[in-house]
């Protein structure tokens, strides 16, 4: 992934990035193009602390084929993005421009015992409907055994040795603080992913919306 120096986030930024959000596209080239699933994944950890991206796909997922444990995939996981008008800088002569998050894993991946992807699946889900909580959380124990052996016989389990991590978070980084003042607040007035975006702008420069936190304090009843 390009990544200029403003943006590059270090490893673990990008591992805590992708574990969060726990969704991603996984991509692997089956030698006359490239194919892609969009799939939800857990993070585990070897005992010599190398990442692995735990996952599955159907087994008619063509990703399967090319799990031979040797070639490198890619799973791409992206966060809130927000487009950049360059009206709203105060400097002139700007260009339009894209705020986002992502982060790159890639490396071999094999596929998991049936043992293994039993331990997945409950993993997976565990961590997900922690999500919703105070709901209690669902477990396949509310499955009847039959229904849960047929759909397990569906998928297939896989693992991703994380070989390379790469990290790029363009919150415009770069930019002087007037500037940068001026694109956060104008995404604040944006959609859900462009609040998102301003909230990351700020939570990183504070300093430059200290005046704002005061007006809002002293504004308060």
């Amino acid at each position: 992934m390009y990544t200029p120096p403003f943006f590059k986030q270090d490893r673990a930024a990008s591992l805590k990035f992708a574990e969060e959000r726990g969704f991603g596209t996984m991509c692997a080239f089956d030698g006359k193009k490239p194919v892609a699933s969009p799939l939800p994944f857990y993070l585990t950890y070897a005992a010599d602390g190398t990442p692995q991206a735990a996952f599955h796909v159907a087994r008619h997922n063509p990703l399967l084929k090319l799990a031979d444990g040797a070639a490198s995939w890619l799973l791409a996981v992206n966060g809130p993005d927000a487009y950049v008008s360059p009206d709203w800088y105060v400097s002139p002569d700007q260009v339009p421009t894209w705020l986002y998050q992502s982060v790159h894993l890639s490396g071999p991946v094999r596929m998991l015992s049936d043992d293994e992807l039993a331990v997945q699946i409950a993993t997976l889900s565990d961590k997900f409907e922690n999500w919703l909580r105070p709901k209690k959380p669902w477990t396949s124990d509310k499955m009847t055994a039959g229904r849960l052996e047929a759909m397990k016989k569906a998928i297939v389990g896989l693992v991703m040795t994380v070989e390379e991590v790469e990290g790029s978070f363009k919150l415009n980084q770069h930019k002087s603080d007037a500037d940068y003042t001026a694109i956060a607040n104008a995404l604040g007035a944006g959609d859900a992913d462009a609040k998102q975006i301003s909230l990351l702008m700020r939570q990183a420069r504070p300093q430059v919306f200290a005046d704002d936190t005061n007006m809002l304090e002293g504004s308060a009843p």
